[in-house]
């Protein structure tokens, strides 16, 4: 018997999320997944690797609180943001009777995790300046439980407007949770929705250790939410979700040393982004979108062919699912420079 005819039809029919590994390619230059260039060092004890690690670590979750400036009871961690939002779907949606909310062009996590448990998915787009459409989203609220908001959002790299998702929060209250994914926060802590957990009950935040804090192997996100809501988040989450060395590491991460070295290498990638995004503008036909985190949205002539051609000569970027457009993440300053060099190039000789 075919082991494929045992599984649910939703997951045989199920396209993955293609995720930059998955994609695969050779070169020397990866700007492909909005990693970090930096590689920090960490001390790792082994002298606790028998036992289990606790569901979720004191010490992590205190450390993770105050840097949010949360209380303690506000925060969970989990296996990267990914999994935070599957714990979501998984939490508040009932199969084949709920639906989630999303607005394209963002994350697809959202509607894969959805689907994945025959969840209904719905897909509210963003405007054309990519900011919310309001008038849309209400119209498309019956049956949903959870809204998905990215800001700033991936892969356009603009900001949501604060107003917008304040009448979006004042429009779901007793209806649906409004999840603001803040992956890339830390790049612009300014617009973070934090502040406004104590106003709305119905306001979930995502975070991750992945972006500035350049720990993406390390695999620690966190949910930011109201004592009830991770309450609840507890009794879905597996026994032991993070690893001891994985909340070792996250607690030095959090230090006031750790964070002083994280906002000092933000610094460093806003200062590249901001070169790159110049060096790019001068570029005839070429567009450069204003960004707020670690990458850049660009769209080119022909970003098909300019894409290939980064590809084919080990440079590694990101397709958008925007026409024309490529997601550049912020490397080195040396990752940025033969980056530039090559698409002016490349450019230059199809002028």
């Amino acid at each position: 018997m075919n082991p494929e005819l045992l599984a649910r039809k939703t997951i045989r029919d199920l396209t993955p999320y293609q995720s930059a590994r998955r994609l695969g390619g050779s070169g020397d230059i990866w700007l492909n997944a909005n990693e970090s260039p930096f590689v920090n060092e960490f001390k790792i004890q082994c002298d606790r690797l028998n036992r289990y690690s606790t569901c979720q670590p004191e010490a992590l979750i205190q450390a993770y609180a105050d840097y949010a400036r949360v209380d303690k009871s506000q925060v969970l961690t989990s296996r990267g943001a990914d999994e935070g939002i599957e714990l979501l779907v998984r939490t508040f949606c009932e199969p084949k009777q709920d639906s989630i909310l999303y607005c394209p062009p963002t994350y697809g996590m959202y509607s894969i995790s959805a689907e994945t448990f025959d969840v209904g998915v719905k897909q509210v787009p963003l405007t054309a300046d990519w900011q919310l459409d309001l008038p849309s989203i209400a119209e498309n609220l019956d049956g949903v439980k959870l809204v998905f908001v990215c800001s700033p959002n991936n892969p356009t790299g603009n900001l949501i407007r604060r107003e917008d998702i304040i009448s979006l929060l004042n429009m779901t209250q007793d209806k649906a949770l409004v999840v603001m994914d803040e992956a890339y926060i830390d790049f612009c802590p300014e617009a973070s929705t934090v502040d406004l957990l104590a106003q709305f009950p119905n306001l979930v935040i995502l975070r991750t250790l992945s972006k500035a804090f350049a720990l993406a192997g390390l695999r620690c996100g966190f949910t930011l939410a109201n004592a009830v809501v991770i309450d609840l988040l507890l009794k879905v989450i597996a026994p032991y979700p993070v690893p001891v060395p994985v909340a070792d590491i996250a607690v030095q991460a959090l230090s006031p040393a750790g964070l002083a070295r994280t906002k000092f290498q933000v610094l460093d990638l806003s200062a590249n982004r901001a070169y790159l995004q110049a060096g790019l503008s001068m570029l005839p036909g070429v567009t450069v979108y204003d960004g707020y985190g670690n990458y850049l949205l660009v769209r080119f002539p022909d970003g098909d062919a300019l894409f290939k051609a980064l590809w084919d000569n080990g440079i590694i970027l990101r397709r958008s699912p925007i026409e024309n457009c490529i997601r550049i993440s912020i490397g080195s300053r040396d990752e940025c420079e033969k980056t530039l060099a090559f698409i002016r190039t490349q450019l230059e000789k199809i002028s």
